[in-house]
């Protein structure tokens, strides 16, 4: 880049600075008429101005900061393998999909073979069972820490049992010494869903390390964000190379976008039934797909992630400070607990209302809602319910109870690092309310 250019990117992202200041102004939180979102992106002019230059360099798919940020995040996550992609979608379709390549042999899942999940999930943990062909087997839930209940680990294995894919919900870990010791076992592979639990932690390791696999997203509500994106880890070099085959069109090929002949040998390779010599970047050896996240998304994902640490510390002073506001209305309410030895990276504040309440789980978020606090309820509830899984196949262990309990009685309230205490303040208050006014 010559003199002059540089000079212009330089005045340029000085000015994004200003410009940050004066269209970003903070907003004076006003009790009943600001609201309280559940979850939000929290950044800085920062984040804008390397966002603004990776724009200057028109590199509009991965580049230089999609590297960068997968060797730094991996670093984060104390592994070997980063893999950006364009949602935490994407991650756990990808994450389960390497594992259906034949170049696994004996450990290939096949159509047809079962994957051990939990029935309150987020959707997107357990379509891509559905979308390889597989059967997801439901296992109940655990409250108050809303994760797997690992007592039914063994009710659910079968002779076609393959793996183990879950995630740790709205931050907080699984109960990781019962799952990895059941997959170790029966020789299953495990897919860890960390895209709610960026930084949890569960025996003194980020969790994520204990799996085959972990995925990531970086949704605006995540705990950093690029808009738009997601990632996959793994400490395997096989599953690496598999993981980025599948997200870029199935080719065998592992050249970045823009280079070619990484290999050495890209005119000398024989593979399948091609001529010898056939271009490797045109070899397919997967049936794959475009997944690439761009390079502006990972450039804004580069700033973040050097806030990430204080961005966690933030969620759990909040959910410490909700937790010891809301103490007192445990008549009417079930607060959540975190998994023993672990210490969670919250996304969320889960509140089960008791049976005994005199109000319903519909009439507290009506209430909270109408006072503009946003709530969530914890994802779909009991999936097993909802239309889309109507008529597919799967298999159940017991009745899933507390899953329909979730679905009926639980929902969540925000923690994340954009809520001040004076907004936490106002929404332990409203509750405070809510429970007086039926007392």
């Amino acid at each position: 880049m010559n003199t002059k250019a540089e000079a212009l990117r330089a005045q340029i992202l000085s000015l994004t600075a200003d410009y940050f200041s004066e269209a970003f102004p903070r907003r004076e939180f006003i009790p009943g008429q600001s609201s309280v979102p559940v979850s939000g992106r929290v950044f800085d002019e920062t984040d804008l101005q390397s966002l603004m230059d990776s724009s200057l360099d028109f590199w509009l798919t991965t580049g230089r900061f999609a590297h960068q940020f997968e060797i730094e995040f991996a670093r984060f996550f104390h592994m070997r393998h980063a893999i950006l992609v364009n949602s935490g979608s994407s991650a756990n379709l990808l994450a389960l999909t390497c594992l259906t390549s034949p170049t696994l042999g004996e450990r290939q899942i096949k159509p047809g073979d079962e994957v051990i999940t939990v029935a309150t999930g987020f959707p997107t943990t357990v379509n891509p069972i559905f979308q390889n062909n597989l059967v997801p087997v439901f296992v109940d839930v655990d409250i108050p820490t809303y994760n797997i209940d690992t007592t039914q680990l063994d009710a659910a294995l079968s002779s076609k049992t393959r793996a183990v894919m879950i995630a740790h919900t709205l931050g907080n870990p699984c109960d990781l010494d019962a799952i990895t010791a059941f997959c170790k076992q029966h020789n299953l592979w495990l897919i860890e869903d960390c895209c709610d639990a960026v930084g949890a932690i569960y025996n003194d390791q980020p969790v994520g390390r204990f799996g085959d696999v972990a995925t990531v997203s970086f949704y605006p509500a995540h705990h950093i964000t690029m808009g738009e994106g997601g990632a996959v880890l793994t400490d395997k070099p096989k599953l690496k190379k598999l993981i980025e085959s599948f997200r870029d069109w199935g080719r065998d090929c592992w050249c970045d976008p823009g280079k070619k002949n990484t290999c050495g040998k890209r005119f000398d390779w024989q593979l399948g039934e091609l001529p010898h010599g056939y271009d490797h970047k045109y070899t397919y050896s997967h049936i794959g797909y475009n997944m690439k996240a761009t390079d502006m998304q990972a450039a804004v994902g580069v700033s973040q992630l050097k806030k990430l640490p204080a961005f966690i510390q933030k969620r759990r002073e909040n959910f410490n400070y909700l937790y010891q506001r809301l103490s007192a209305l445990q008549d009417f309410f079930i607060l959540p607990q975190a998994t023993p030895n672990s210490n969670p990276s919250w996304f969320g504040f889960p509140i089960y209302v008791r049976p005994e309440a005199a109000f319903t789980r519909e009439e507290a978020v009506r209430w909270l809602e109408d006072h503009k606090i946003g709530t969530r309820l914890l994802f779909g509830g009991n999936l097993i319910r909802q239309p889309a899984y109507r008529n597919q196949n799967y298999r159940v262990v017991g009745e899933l109870k507390r899953a329909d309990e979730v679905m009926q009685r639980v929902f969540w309230i925000g923690v994340y690092p954009g809520l001040t205490t004076q907004m936490l303040d106002y929404v332990c208050d409203m509750l405070t309310q809510l429970c007086e006014t039926v007392v």
